[in-house]
Order: structure tokens, then C-alpha cells, then sequence
């Protein structure tokens, strides 16, 4: 069995020539032809050399991985069952699925309210990210869920001042926290400001902290998408070369007097502006905690990503140690923004493997009476039956699934649909629903009716495709609880879900289908005996 396909992928604009003959080995054509043109990876790569590591356009995409592992979510199904009822009166005109509480509490005064138990974990500088910020933060504020903005928002805009190496004022972050607070409801949802290496050498999480009320800060050790910092293309020299002067590892180096005469004459087109790889230990964590908690931070999170168990364990008990509010854990998979292909798909532990050790840290040391925050987990998540699992999985403590390109398609899709109103060229797919957004969007009659005729309108399309996306996963996941007889999400447990597979049973802990309920099956079937 194959995991992985190579040489050829729809993500970096390559293909075989001979499709229906390529082994997984090398994923070359069965015969390289001398005179091909080079449609393949290592073609391209002849040719275009490293710019092929990366997901391809850049800017316009959010990118799935293609890797598929030996156990995923699907090797998992709910548990429904014909009895009872937790958190309602178990009467069946009382127990029905609009019923089921989705709200979540947490942080250490459990100050920290959503209305659905999700959050997007970090998008920062990439142009996708910026590009549909408008649908992401309104969108998100008006659902009251979570949204982090990721790393690096600072150190990219052209237009923050910075003094003695520290920002003082910025556009685009004020911009990206203002959105969201401005249309925060009831005070559901938090906003959420991330830092890397070079953010905290800006003090961005101190700048956003002061200046823009932020309350909740997060640090960040990597993500699931890939083993090294955060990188974006840069097409203006001038740019290229701010950034250099920032500090971050700008590539070709856009201060060397051959290689701005090969850009200006059109040698090649992009610079690739990178981060550098943090350097966890505690001494040092601590002491960031100790200044954020000085510098105002009310909450304080930290990310991390696919890395071994080892820095899970490091991570789960500092998250302990330090009092942290919510941990989350990105398990390997596709990225947001410009992830490195082969990297995406090729290193990490997998979602189901890193969520089950750290439900298995988690559980040590809670029943060594320890604290243990909050937790989220992400990888790969886009509906409610994943959501449903990863919970499941997880209890009693994680609290929240990540979740960051399926919101971006949806918040892209939106602004896409708006763009064609105005336009009057709706694709006949779209228009039978009808020609304006109170038409299309399925929950904008609602939506108006909450924030008037005025309000309403100033929402944009984007906004609204991730605020009726985020409105199907509510209601799809009260309808699994439903059927599980769980009407909060306190009730969740492991016992929710069972194993497909003996393969899934012995990595997770969940218990084989056919094991499911055994002790239960055989006091009942002594009442027939």
C-alpha cells in the first residue's frame, strides 16, 4: 500500500507523462524519454529549481496535503444511541437537537466564551490570509468563535513604524483586530495575537497588547504543516529589501549588488522571505510568560505543531507548569499559505497518533492531580462529524478543533459569490438560488433581522460565506449530539466513538466496534436467559 504520491501533483503544477504506469517508489513516468519537455516535478525542477518546493500559485491558495495515513478520523465512527439523555430532561418533545448547547467556556477564570466549540488557529502574512481578512474577522466575530492572527503580520507591512527594533505603530495588524472587535457580539469569541522569533524580537505582542486592547497573546512552536518558520514570496526588491533590514532571512539576499541586476532584468521574479526556527527551553518560556503577564496579557495560549513526542511532552507540561489558558496541537497536514510540498506531506506525526498522545499526557497528569488547560486540536478538520470525533477523542479535555483552510474557503468562496453580484455574472450554479446576497446566503434573512437593515449590509459576502459555513457545522454537530443523547459539550466522551479497525483500536485507545458496550450486552441479554 502506497501513502504518498510523488513526482506529479496537481499542488505544484506537475504530471506524468505516462499517468497509468508510475510506481510509488520514484513516481516517475515507467519511460523517461529523452526530449520531454519536463511536465514532471523533477522536469520542472530542471528548469525552475527550488521555486517547485512550493504549492503553486502563491497568494490564491490554501493547500490540502495529498499524503494519505495508515489511520485517519474516518477510521472512526460515532456512537449514537435509542436511550436516555444528558444535560436535557430525556422526554422527547424536550430532547430535540436545537436543544444541544455548543457553547464552551474556558481559560483559567473561564473568562473566555465561544459560541461553538472551533477556532482558527493562525493565519498570518501569506496574501491569502490578508487578501480575505475582511470575511475571516467579521465572519468569525459575528458567530463568536475564535480567530488568531498569525506570525509575522507585523514584520510584512510596509507601513508599521518601528523605534530602537520595536514597533510602534502599525496598519495592517490594527486593521486585522479592529475588524474583528468591531463586530464582536455579546462578548462571544476573542481575538487572538501570535508571535514567532521575529515578532518577539518587534515586541508585536506588547505593541498589540498597549495600543489595540488585545487580551489574549499566543506562542507559537510551529505548526502541522511544516518543520521549520513561516515563508512568503516577495516580488518587490525594495520590499525584499525592508525585510532584510528586519532581520528576517531573505533569499536570494536582496542587498547583493548581482542579484539586483538579475531581478531587474527579469532573471527571476520573487524573493522568498523566511523565519527562523525558534529554540524551545524552559527557562526562556518562562520568561516570556513572566513578560507578557507583565506587559497586560489576560490570557496567554501556545501552538504547536507535528513535532515528536518528546516536544508534545514539553509542551504539555509547560502549558501546566506556567498556567497556561489553552494549548493547541497541529497535527501533520496541508498548510494555509505556502508550506513546502514534500514537507507538508512528508514530515510529522499525524493527526490521530498526535491527538491520542496528548490525550494520553493530558490524562497523567490530571490524574496526578495536576492542572492541565484547556486544549485544541487540528489537522485536516472541515465538518461536523470530524469535529464530533476530535472532541470525542480528546475528552473530557480538549475543548476546541482548529480549523484554518476550510474557513478560508469558505470566507473565499463568499467574497467570489459577491464579487459575481456586482458583476451580474453569477454562474447558473449560484443563481438558482437567486441574484442577491439575502437570496443566496441561507442565513442572511436571520442575520438581518439580529443587526438591522444598516449593519447588515455593511457585511461583506465573504463574512457571510463563513458565518453559513460555520452555521451548517453548528447545526450538524447538535444533530450528531443529539443522536448520542449529549445535549452540552461536557458530556462528551471517549465512549462516543468506536474503532473501524483493531489497527485504529490499538493506536488511539478507542475501543474496536465489535467491543463496544460488551460489558452492558451481556447484563442485558441475562434479562432473556
Amino acid at each position: 500500500m502506497s501513502f504518498t504520491r510523488i513526482n506529479a501533483t496537481a499542488a505544484t503544477l506537475t504530471k506524468n507523462r505516462t499517468e497509468g504506469s508510475v510506481v510509488p517508489t520514484s513516481g516517475m513516468c515507467v519511460t523517461c524519454v529523452d526530449g520531454c519537455i519536463g511536465m514532471c516535478e523533477i522536469g520542472k525542477s530542471a528548469y525552475r529549481g527550488h521555486e517547485v518546493i512550493y504549492p503553486q500559485p502563491f497568494g490564491v491558495i490554501t493547500t490540502a496535503g495529498e499524503k494519505s495515513y495508515p489511520i485517519d478520523y474516518s477510521h472512526f465512527n460515532i456512537m449514537g444511541t435509542a436511550v436516555g439523555a444528558h444535560g436535557i430532561e430525556a422526554d422527547s418533545d424536550k430532547a430535540i437537537f436545537p436543544k444541544v448547547n455548543l457553547e464552551v467556556a474556558f481559560g483559567h477564570d473561564r473568562g473566555i466564551k465561544f459560541r461553538s466549540p472551533w477556532i482558527i488557529p493562525g493565519i498570518g502574512s501569506t496574501d491569502v490570509a490578508k487578501n480575505n481578512w475582511e470575511g475571516l474577522a467579521i465572519g468569525s466575530a459575528l458567530a463568536g468563535t475564535g480567530l488568531t492572527i498569525g506570525e509575522n503580520v507585523v514584520g510584512m507591512d510596509m507601513e508599521a513604524v518601528m523605534k530602537d527594533g520595536r514597533v510602534i505603530d502599525t496598519v495592517d495588524l490594527k486593521r486585522r483586530v479592529n475588524l474583528y472587535k468591531g463586530h464582536q457580539r455579546n462578548g462571544y469569541g476573542a481575538i487572538i495575537v501570535q508571535a514567532n522569533v521575529e515578532d518577539t524580537r518587534l515586541s508585536v505582542q506588547e505593541y498589540a497588547i498597549e495600543k489595540l486592547g488585545v487580551e489574549i497573546v499566543e506562542l507559537k512552536w510551529g505548526q502541522g504543516a511544516k518543520d521549520i518558520g513561516g515563508e512568503v514570496k516577495v516580488r518587490s526588491l525594495k520590499k525584499a529589501q525592508v525585510l532584510h533590514a528586519r532581520g528576517y532571512v531573505v533569499l536570494p539576499d536582496p542587498t547583493d549588488e548581482n542579484i539586483i541586476k538579475a531581478f531587474e532584468r527579469g532573471a527571476f521574479k520573487e524573493f522568498e522571505r523566511h523565519s527562523r526556527v525558534g529554540m524551545v527551553s524552559e527557562e526562556s518560556f518562562a520568561k516570556r510568560i513572566e513578560e507578557l503577564r507583565g506587559a497586560g496579557a489576560k490570557y496567554i495560549f501556545l501552538k504547536t505543531g507535528a513535532y515528536r513526542p518528546a516536544d508534545l511532552a514539553r509542551a504539555v507540561a509547560f502549558a501546566s507548569k506556567y498556567k497556561l489558558d489553552l494549548l493547541t496541537v497541529d497535527g501533520a497536514g496541508g498548510g494555509t499559505g505556502m508550506s513546502p510540498w514534500r514537507m507538508m506531506n512528508e514530515w510529522g506525526v499525524p493527526p490521530v497518533e498526535l491527538h491520542t498522545m496528548l490525550y494520553q499526557y493530558a490524562k497523567r497528569l490530571a490524574d496526578k492531580k495536576k492542572y492541565v488547560p484547556a486544549l485544541a486540536v487540528a489537522g485536516g478538520f472541515t465538518f461536523e462529524d470530524q469535529i464530533f470525533k476530535g472532541l470525542a477523542l480528546g475528552a473530557p479535555f480538549v475543548k476546541l478543533v482548529g480549523m484554518a483552510r476550510a474557513p478560508i474557503a469558505a470566507a473565499m468562496v463568499g467574497k467570489t459569490i459577491g464579487q459575481a453580484i456586482e458583476q451580474a455574472e453569477l454562474p447558473v450554479y449560484v443563481e438558482r438560488f437567486g441574484t442577491t446576497k439575502e437570496e443566496i446566503f441561507v442565513t442572511a434573512t436571520q442575520l438581518r433581522n439580529e443587526l438591522g437593515v444598516e449593519e447588515f449590509d455593511r457585511v461583506p459576502t465573504g463574512a457571510l460565506g463563513l458565518y453559513t459555513y460555520y452555521e451548517r457545522l453548528a447545526q450538524g454537530l447538535r444533530q450528531l449530539m443529539a443522536g448520542n443523547r449529549k445535549f452540552a459539550l461536557s458530556f462528551l466522551s471517549r465512549d462516543d466513538i468506536a474503532s473501524l479497525t483493531p489497527e485504529a483500536s490499538a493506536v488511539s485507545g478507542i475501543r474496536y466496534v465489535m467491543d463496544v458496550d460488551k460489558e452492558e450486552v451481556d447484563s442485558i441479554l441475562k434479562i432473556a436467559e
